[in-house]
């Protein structure tokens, strides 16, 4: 059996070169203009480009091929229990397990000296698990997502009252954080697969919106730590620039950098894979043809998240917060907000997870929302919510100020646009805000907040506004869509997939799925 279709990996490379090259353009004008760098920097820039493109194409060969049926599989066969225990049981374990195999929350961990590593991670590891218990009872108990969101994040702002104002940006951080490469594939189509056993008109509906509540878990379980520990004066982290004179110690540091990601992976990858094994094993699976696949698909995922790990952190992260503190210091210190914007709107086409989603969304919705407008929805949000980060750095306005009107705006939004489309928007927050958010924008923001003297409380929040925007945009763009099929002659038939999406409405009486 070929487990490698080299058709399909060259068209992954394709598809991850189209989405990087952007990004790398605009950085390589600016090292060429305005911020010149040593050629020592630049190699490692380029090489970290080389490796985010290979990285990539095979993490999305992976998701699809590995990580996708993965989800898919537990989710059906827990939901085909039909027994209660198992589904809370089994969701928890799964929140708990992949969150703490999250390797942006690692990187989350290292910047807050205050509170310990473990200590962070176990705790926001918990609030996810009881966050993806939720998501499993509200799909199969049909209850509306927008009002589980309007609830949880009423909490979430009343909460913000009593946490210290250093420490916000941070809590709102960790919600797009722990929605990383790891954890979204697994968790979308975990969704798929319990929205599949289910045969109301309704089911696909809750394909999505397992990510929209598992966001609000970090954030709420961070914001209790800043109220345990003693989080005052945040130490901003320090980026190493790569200190090599030839091609050949720029390439050594590439190298003593790669066991490091492959450790990190293994233990990120292992227990989830495992608990697969395990639960295939009980549930009677593993004489079904397709193991072999899915464990090729697996070491795709292992590889490319290695090697995409490697490029951006040893080679976009210390350039990021260079460029950052360059530009904050300089006399043009004002094109860091045009710039952002510019960066933001490529930046996350080159997001690992937005590949994932955009694919998923499509198939579900059989074409109706086409992936190319939900990227440039998403792009639109990401550029908005960049520039509105750097006026904060520049100016130091609470993020509160920002995020409290931005929710509620979000929030209002789900009761006039279809439910498939707030399920989307809310699962596109977490989805933006992923690796190379945390390892290029928030050092950028670290730069500049350095430069124009800041404090590292200013810096962060930027994850937290990438995850906002889209909640907002991808809403309008449901919007739109509501409108348009409004205005449509209704002697011209819709297509199926759009009517389903405009009129459908939850059940509510349905014959429950599971045994109580």
């Amino acid at each position: 059996m070929r487990f490698l279709d080299r058709t399909v990996l060259k068209e992954k490379i394709s598809e991850a070169l189209s989405s990087v090259l952007p990004v790398t353009g605009i950085v390589l004008l600016l090292l060429i203009t305005l911020v010149p760098v040593s050629a020592a920097m630049l190699l490692s820039f380029a090489v970290g480009a080389v490796l985010l493109i290979v990285g990539m194409g095979l993490f999305n060969l992976g998701a699809e091929t590995a990580m996708t049926p993965m989800g898919e599989y537990v989710g059906s066969k827990m939901t085909a229990s039909r027994k209660l225990w198992v589904v809370i049981l089994v969701s928890f374990f799964v929140g708990l397990m992949i969150t703490v195999s999250e390797p942006d929350l690692q990187v989350l961990a290292t910047q807050l000296p205050a509170i310990p590593n473990m200590a962070l991670i176990l705790t926001v590891g918990v609030g996810v698990g009881l966050f993806l218990v939720i998501a499993m009872l509200r799909v199969l108990f049909r209850i509306r997502l927008k009002y589980l969101l309007l609830f949880f994040y009423a909490a979430v702002f009343l909460l913000a009252c009593f946490v210290p104002e250093s420490f916000l940006a941070v809590s709102f951080d960790s919600g797009g954080v722990t929605t990383g490469p790891m954890t979204v594939p697994f968790i979308m189509a975990l969704g798929v697969g319990v929205a599949s056993i289910s045969s109301d008109d309704g089911a696909g509906d809750d394909n999505f919106g397992m990510v929209a509540l598992c966001s609000v878990g970090p954030i709420l379980a961070v914001m209790i730590l800043g109220l345990i520990f003693d989080v005052e004066g945040q130490a901003v982290p320090v980026y190493t620039v790569p200190d090599a004179d030839t091609s050949r110690a720029i390439f050594g540091v590439f190298f003593r950098q790669l066991p490091h990601y492959m450790m990190e992976m293994a233990i990120a990858l292992g227990p989830i894979v495992l608990f697969y094994l395990l639960f295939r094993l009980v549930t009677g699976g593993m004489g079904k043809g397709g193991l072999g696949k899915t464990m090729m698909g697996v070491l795709y995922t292992y590889v490319g998240l290695v090697l995409f790990l490697t490029g951006v952190n040893v080679g976009f992260m210390p350039l990021g917060n260079y460029l950052g503190n360059a530009l904050g210091g300089s006399e043009v210190r004002w094109l860091i907000v045009p710039l952002g914007m510019l960066i933001g709107y490529f930046i996350v086409s080159a997001e690992p997870a937005v590949h994932v989603l955009t694919r998923q969304v499509e198939e579900v919705t059989s074409g109706t929302i086409p992936g190319k407008v939900l990227k440039n929805a998403l792009s639109i949000g990401v550029a908005v919510s960049v520039g509105i980060a750097m006026l904060r750095v520049l100016t130091g306005v609470s993020i509160l100020w920002i995020v409290l009107p931005g929710y509620v705006i979000a929030l209002l939004l789900s009761f006039f646009v279809p439910d498939i489309f707030t399920s989307i928007a809310f699962d596109s927050g977490g989805v933006a805000s992923g690796p190379m958010t945390a390892t290029f924008l928030l050092p950028f923001a670290m730069g500049v907040c350095e430069a124009v003297g800041g404090g590292a409380g200013d810096a962060f929040g930027v994850i937290a506004l990438v995850a906002m925007t889209p909640l907002i945009t991808i809403q309008s763009l449901g919007l739109i869509y509501k409108l348009r099929a409004r205005r449509k002659p209704a002697a011209e038939p819709q297509p199926v997939m759009e009517e389903e999406i405009l009129e459908r409405e939850p059940q509510t009486e349905d014959e429950d799925i599971i045994e109580l």
